[in-house]
């Protein structure tokens, strides 16, 4: 028999706090000023770290992310006694998994963190605002969702007649915390991930696909931004509502910037985690109202609780963005929500195996497909009704990159329009779980044919 895998560390408030060094170093390295870090964040986005350097824990034995009962009964995994002991008085050690530092950490960041991410990611949604930008820049922005919830379907049908066994079993799960992050971003995938039931493993392997492939299509489009005057001058786009633009947004920020005070901050947490009670209490209501009424409900994920609570909280940053509590965004509630996702992330980042994503190149493949039926979509309306490559950049790169970048293209046109990537960016958070949950439905259809 094998030696017994023996973990470091067990802890999970020392696990979380190696967490927040983590992200701490992730982050001040990627504002660095130093060359060398600058220009290895040109090829490594600061995002797959935050992934990447947690699934080295888990990989490496320093962290366990749970304790296989028949592993630890085995001798398999040296968990110590406590743990031993669990597991011997479990009903069926077979099936039972004892829940370690990284779950412990994993469970709160996507129960309470995620759900009062999406309130607060939603709340600085104006309806107004994006209604001003004009009817071209919303629809290349749905014209970008569009492509990505038929693309996934298309992609994993094509390759099921190239090379079946690569799209075999599960794949179709993982599929959709791709989806929900082409969508929405880091919070609507990792909703994807828990309402589809997504493993470990598999996550790996498309979290890999995700960054990969969304940076070799964001690197197409920062080339195309700098010649987008020669080209909008070739197509003859007309620029001159992104020029009112550039004014309108920055007199809103000098009108409303403001440096939070520890009121602002405590009353965002507030309005965040009150309405994370609010969702986990309507879908504990609601679950057992559909199980009892609609046994055939659990075929559309209308059984899981995570659902409804994703789907509740975000209709009510939806709503609350409609009241003055919109503002709230102006004293940082994006950020804090952000704050909030990036924990997510680590944490999601101590149960991948990264061996995981050289098993599955071909996964690349399909990726590869989903994102070119998505651009080539893209073009085509950008063409059909004389959009400028603003526009188009924008409004895909507001699907695919999120917030996190879709500022980084809006702003290669014009640094004062970076704001309007975290509009429509913000637009795609609110209806990334929707999207990417229809996405979802189509896929397993398609991957049961």
């Amino acid at each position: 028999m094998s030696e017994p895998i023996t973990y470091l560390i067990t802890n999970s408030a020392t696990v979380f706090g190696i967490l927040a060094l983590i992200l701490g170093v992730v982050f001040y390295t990627h504002k660095s000023d130093n060359r060398y870090l600058r220009r290895f964040y040109q090829f490594v986005p600061a995002l797959l770290l935050c992934y990447f350097i947690p699934s080295l824990l888990h990989t490496f034995n320093v962290v366990p992310y749970d304790y296989p009962c028949t592993d630890i009964l085995s001798g398999a995994v040296d968990a110590g006694s406590n743990v031993l002991s669990q597991c011997q008085a479990a009903a069926d050690p077979s099936e039972t998994k004892i829940k370690a530092s990284g779950a412990n950490i994993y469970y709160v960041a996507s129960r309470f963190l995620l759900p009062a991410s999406l309130v607060l990611l939603t709340l600085s949604i104006d309806f107004g605002k994006i209604k001003a930008l004009g009817p071209k820049a919303l629809i290349m922005f749905l014209t970008g969702t569009f492509g990505i919830v038929i693309g996934g379907p298309i992609a994993l049908f094509i390759m099921s007649i190239i090379n079946p066994d690569v799209v075999a079993g599960d794949v179709w799960r993982g599929m959709t915390t791709v989806a929900g992050s082409w969508i929405g971003g880091g919070a609507n995938q990792a909703a994807m991930k828990e309402v589809y039931d997504v493993s470990g493993d598999l996550f790996s392997s498309m979290v890999a696909v995700d960054v990969i492939i969304a940076n070799i299509w964001m690197a197409v489009l920062l080339y195309m931004a700098a010649k987008s005057k020669a080209i909008d001058a070739k197509t003859g786009a007309d620029i001159s509502a992104i020029e009112d633009l550039k004014a309108t947004v920055e007199k809103f920020n000098r009108e409303n910037a403001k440096n939070p005070d520890l009121t602002d901050l405590m009353l965002i947490l507030a309005v965040a985690f009150g309405a994370t009670a609010f969702g986990h209490v309507a879908a504990d209501a609601i679950v057992p109202y559909i199980e009892t009424n609609w046994p055939g409900a659990s075929d559309y994920s209308l059984t899981s609780k995570f659902f409804w609570l994703i789907v509740t909280v975000t209709t009510i940053g939806l709503y609350l963005s409609t009241t003055r509590l919109r503002h709230f965004e102006a004293v940082g509630a994006s950020k804090v929500g952000s704050v909030f996702i990036y924990i997510l992330v680590a944490s999601i980042g101590l149960h991948m195996d990264i061996s995981a994503i050289v098993e599955r190149p071909w996964l690349f493949v399909v990726g590869a497909i989903w994102m070119i039926i998505h651009a080539g979509l893209m073009l085509l309306v950008a063409k059909l009704i004389n959009a400028p490559v603003f526009y188009m950049a924008v409004g895909s790169q507001a699907n695919v990159g999120g917030a996190a970048s879709a500022p980084i293209v809006a702003s290669a046109f014009h640094p004062s329009l970076a704001p309007v990537g975290v509009l429509l960016a913000v637009l795609g958070y609110a209806v990334g779980t929707y999207a990417a949950w229809f996405c979802g439905q189509i896929l397993m259809r398609v991957a049961g044919m």
